[in-house]
Parts: structure tokens; C-alpha cells; sequence
């Protein structure tokens, strides 16, 4: 076990992202940095995700000057990150090197630090381009590997494929297959790797076991990341701790727990009773739990729990006798490998903070809590939702028919939705896979890149027409339009290369956005040249009544002024 652990603080990106539909405004985010500044997190996650996507499509404010606000504010007293899907980076397409270079070059120089870079099929290839240009623009490259589980099939799946001769994959994801991974990104530059359980899966024993492996194989550091929704998030984050995690991912308090992560004021409370040092200012971190208290009223509508954790001091509140007994036997547990007193005492712990329970439909599921949302949402709409019980059942086949990819952005949302329409195929006697989607077909195509189980060739003949994987082609992308507004001056829709990546990266939401940038600018001109004319007009007006009535007759007939000053204003501000 490390003397010292590195907080990286997710609130202001992943945080409200998971609790808040990420919709935090410039405001709010602004109110709340003075306080980080004095924190002394190791680093904060600020950007990236569904960060530039959704200021824009929601809150009409611009990604690259939230990013600059930030920075301007915390400077080097926290190193700021943002994630990144490789060569997706943001998306759901796969991006030429130009603009992968481009994006990462524009945002060290806007302010990151540290650029956390993941694909969501392992598929090491997919960022090597994102690892040199992150590394040549002088930031750090911290290389996920992305958690998941083996597809759990049912007794009829696994009978089927018995009578078939297919035998079911299994063991796919091992801890061997995840050192192999690590050790790939340590060899292609990697200054740090993280362990990414975005569906928050990873159990505490499996949490522990896995860290200690890659921290005896590899020399860089080893940052944890995990979501509370199935219930193991804080005990797992604690076993990393005990088995020599260098950086652990967490949320102030009033953004934790749930779908989001664990809350820092607990992890604190471990670190404490471990004798490890984590370097962060106590009493800031309460300044800074109190305003996003603040916020997160403000964002209620977003909100999908009720009520709110406990609030708690770090710095000078005290914990009744039995809640503080439950810290020490959680280590006690955690030591001893009992991961099921482990779980109970740290939901004890958890439950008494006022934090959710474990979301039970989620872990029996094994998928992410924004997947399944996402599928009980499309099944909604069609009046369908007596369909989500099997379309849980076909998860682990559509899963397996597309290679066996790790749940996670993109591949979660292409998974569930292919899900959700054999579901609905099956519920009209229709075969499986009649209604598929471009994202799928891609996927099983090889578009997005090698996943983790060769895909049978037969079925991807069936889906895309074709039998060989066809990766990713870079001369087949085009460049967005950048048209030219005449009615506004002649002005460009992207006239900056921050705004032409915003067009490439989001084309839709950018568009309406830049529009809408363009259309307020002009309005602003008119705006201020009418008012440069009111105060003209005011100057002017001023100047003659202080004239004599001699002067005045002068100047009118000398046609020093074209109009007589008794008239209205209005019909004054348009004089020569």
C-alpha cells in the first residue's frame, strides 16, 4: 500500500454528467473555482465527454472558452483533464489523423493537462495517433483500459449453442487480458494507465487483484475509476487503495454516490485510518461541497434522486461511535479478502451519508445504468417497455454476435438499440437482426476496430455484406461544409479552426450552434451602432441647447443641422 494517494476530482465533467445530464452552466462552474484552486487535487476533470456536446446543444455557451475560463482561474494548482474516445474522440465515427492532431493540439494549449484516452473496444490501434499527439503537444497521456465482464448466457443460449456445435466464448475478459492491454499502452508512451469501470462492475476482490497485478508489472502510475450503481464502487475503490492504487477518481460529496462516483469525503475518511496521505485541504473541499450543494438544487429537473448525502466537515465534524466503527471494519474486511462483509459494512457506511442504494436491475443486468435508461427510454416510446425483460435476455448474444466489445460509449448505446430491435423483430415473428442500425452494421464490419472476439464471418456477411473485416478508411472522409453568410456580413460559419473542429467533431449540434453564435454577433453590431448613434444624437442635441438663439438660427441656416431639434428622437438618429 502507496504512503500517498492522488485524487483526481471528477464533479465538474463526469460528476454532473452522471447525476445532472450535464448541465451545469458557465456561471455556476465559475462560482465554485476559487475554492478548487486551493483544494490541491492532483487533478480535476473538467472536459471532454459529453461536456462539448451538451453546452452548446443545451446552453448555447462555447466548449473551447469554458476550457480557457478554467484554466485561467485554477492555472497550474491543478492539473485539468478531459477524456477522450481515441479516434472517435467524441463521436460515434472514426476520425482522419489531421483532425485527431488538430483537437488534441488546440486543447493542451487551451488548458488540459492530462488527456485520458480510451477505446471502447480495447483496440489498442485506435489511439496510438492520440497518444503521439497528446505527447507531442506537451500533454500527459493517461491510457485506459476499459473494464467489463463475460456475457452471461442463459441455460437456453448455452443449450443452443450445444446442439449447434458453437461453443459460448469464455474467460475472455481475464486479468491476463488486461496486463496485455496495459503493457501495450505502457509501450506506446503511456504516462499513466486507468483501470476505466465505467458500468461500475468491478467487484472489490477482482478491484484489488487486478491493481496489484499491474502495479507489479508495470512502471507507470495506475489511476482507479468506477461508478457506484451496481453498489460496489466505494468498497472496490477502497481495495485499490490497499493493494497500491497512485491515483484514485472520486466526486465531492453532493455529487457522488449513484450513477456517479464515490464521494472523496469517504475515501478520505479510509485514507485517514490507512495512514495515507492524499494532499488535499480539508477545509477547502467543505467551501467547495457547500456551493455545489447550491448547484445541484439549482439543476433539480435533472436530478434523478430525491434527496440529497449527508453533509459532512472533514475538517471538524466528528462520526457517532458505531458509523466510525464501520470504517475500521471495512479495512479489517478488505485485508482479509471477505468481499461480502466488504460490500455490506461499506453500504452500511454508504446508506448512513444518505447516498442511494445499490441499483439492483443494473448489476443483475450487467450493463451500464446509461444503457439501460437508454433502452427502457427507446421501449417507452414505442409503448414496448413489456419488451425490456427480453431485451435484457438478448444482450449477452447481440454482445457476442458483434465480438464481445466492452459496454461502454459507443459500444453500449450500439449494443442496447441492436438489442432493443431484435427484441421488437422477435415480438413480430420477424428474425432476429431484420432491423438493424448503421452504428451496428459498422461495428460488426470492423469500421470501428478489432473487438475482442473475431467476429463469425457469416453472420458479418449476414449484417453487412461482406465476409472480410473492413477497417476504417481515412480517404473516405470529407470534411464539413464551412458555408459563407451574406446576410451577416459575408461571415463564415466556422471562422476559427476551434470552431471548424467543433464542426467536424458535432456537425449538427455545431451547426445550429454557430448559427446562432453568428446571428447574436450581428445582432450585437446593430445594437451598438444604434446606440453609438442615440449617443451621438445626445451629444449633439446637448451641444445646441447650450448655443444662443442667435447661434442656433445661424447654424439652421447655414445647414450646420438638417433638422429642428423639437422633434422626436426617433426620427433624429437616422440624420446625417
Amino acid at each position: 500500500m502507496n504512503k500517498k494517494v492522488l485524487i483526481r476530482d471528477l464533479s465538474l465533467r463526469d460528476g454532473q454528467q452522471s447525476l445532472f445530464a450535464t448541465r451545469m452552466n458557465q456561471s455556476q462552474v465559475d462560482s465554485v473555482l476559487p475554492f478548487y484552486k486551493q483544494a490541491g487535487f492532483y487533478a480535476m476533470e473538467v472536459w471532454g465527454g459529453a461536456v462539448p456536446d451538451s453546452i452548446m446543444r443545451f446552453l448555447n455557451e462555447d466548449p473551447w472558452e469554458r476550457l480557457e475560463k478554467i484554466k485561467a482561474v485554477i492555472g497550474n494548482a491543478s492539473r485539468l483533464t478531459a477524456l477522450s474516445r481515441g479516434r472517435n474522440l467524441f463521436g460515434y465515427n472514426p476520425y482522419p489523423d489531421e483532425i485527431i492532431d488538430g483537437f488534441n493540439r488546440v486543447a493542451v494549449e487551451s488548458g488540459i493537462s492530462i488527456m485520458r484516452i480510451f477505446d471502447a473496444l480495447n483496440d489498442n490501434s485506435n489511439i496510438v495517433s492520440t497518444i503521439k499527439s497528446v505527447k507531442d503537444n506537451g500533454g500527459l497521456a493517461d491510457c485506459a483500459i476499459v473494464y467489463t465482464v463475460d456475457p452471461q448466457f442463459s441455460a437456453m443460449r448455452k443449450l443452443r449453442a450445444l446442439l449447434k456445435s458453437k461453443p459460448l466464448h469464455t474467460n475472455i475478459f481475464t486479468n491476463d487480458y488486461y496486463l496485455n492491454k496495459a503493457r501495450e499502452l505502457e509501450q506506446m508512451g503511456a504516462d499513466m494507465v486507468t483501470i476505466k469501470d465505467m458500468a461500475g462492475l468491478i467487484t472489490p476482490i477482482r478491484a484489488g487483484r487486478l491493481v496489484k497485478l499491474l502495479k507489479q508489472n508495470l512502471k507507470v502510475p495506475i489511476d482507479f475509476h468506477t461508478h457506484s450503481t451496481p453498489g460496489y464502487g466505494l468498497a472496490s475503490t477502497l481495495m485499490a487503495i490497499i493493494n497500491g492504487v497512485d491515483i484514485v477518481d472520486t466526486n465531492m460529496m453532493s455529487f457522488a454516490g449513484g450513477t456517479a462516483a464515490p464521494a472523496f469525503e469517504l475515501i478520505q475518511l479510509f485514507c485517514d485510518r490507512l495512514g495515507v496521505e492524499t494532499g488535499v485541504n480539508r477545509e477547502v473541499v467543505y467551501s467547495i461541497d457547500k456551493k455545489l450543494r447550491e448547484i445541484r438544487k439549482e439543476l433539480a429537473e435533472f436530478d434523478p434522486y430525491d434527496t440529497m448525502p449527508r453533509e459532512f466537515n472533514l475538517a471538524s465534524d466528528t462520526l457517532p461511535k458505531d458509523i466510525d466503527q464501520l470504517f475500521e471494519l471495512a479495512i479489517a474486511f478488505g485485508k482479509a479478502d471477505k468481499e461480502d462483509d466488504l460490500l455490506d459494512t461499506c453500504a452500511r457506511i454508504e446508506a448512513y451519508f444518505g447516498f442511494p442504494p445499490a441499483d439492483e436491475k443494473v448489476k443483475d443486468a450487467e450493463v451500464p445504468g446509461g444503457m439501460y435508461s437508454n433502452m427502457l427510454v427507446q421501449l417507452k416510446q414505442l409503448k414496448l417497455e413489456s419488451l425490456l425483460p427480453r431485451t435484457l435476455e438478448l444482450i449477452p448474444g447481440v454482445r457476442m454476435d458483434a465480438g464481445c466489445p466492452p459496454l461502454v460509449t459507443p459500444t453500449s448505446q450500439i449494443v442496447g438499440v441492436q438489442a432493443v430491435n431484435c427484441a421488437i423483430d422477435e415480438s413480430k415473428g420477424d428474425p432476429l437482426y431484420t432491423t438493424r442500425s448503421i452504428q451496428f452494421v459498422n461495428l460488426v464490419k470492423g469500421v470501428y476496430g478489432k473487438t475482442p472476439v473475431p467476429v463469425d464471418p457469416e453472420f458479418r456477411y449476414k449484417i453487412s455484406g461482406v465476409r472480410e473485416e473492413v477497417p476504417y478508411d481515412t480517404s473516405f472522409y470529407k470534411p464539413q461544409p464551412n458555408p459563407e453568410f451574406p446576410e451577416y456580413g459575408g461571415v463564415k460559419l466556422a471562422e476559427t479552426e476551434k470552431h471548424q473542429l467543433l464542426l467536424e467533431l458535432f456537425p449538427a449540434v455545431a451547426t445550429d450552434y454557430l448559427k446562432r453564435r453568428i446571428e447574436q454577433q450581428y445582432l450585437d453590431k446593430i445594437h451598438e451602432i444604434e446606440e453609438q448613434k442615440r449617443m451621438k444624437f445626445e451629444a449633439e442635441k446637448q451641444a445646441y441647447e447650450e448655443l444662443s438663439e442667435e447661434e442656433k438660427e445661424k447654424r439652421l441656416l447655414e445647414g450646420l443641422y438638417h433638422y429642428n431639434w423639437t422633434t422626436d428622437e426617433d426620427s433624429m438618429l437616422g440624420h446625417s
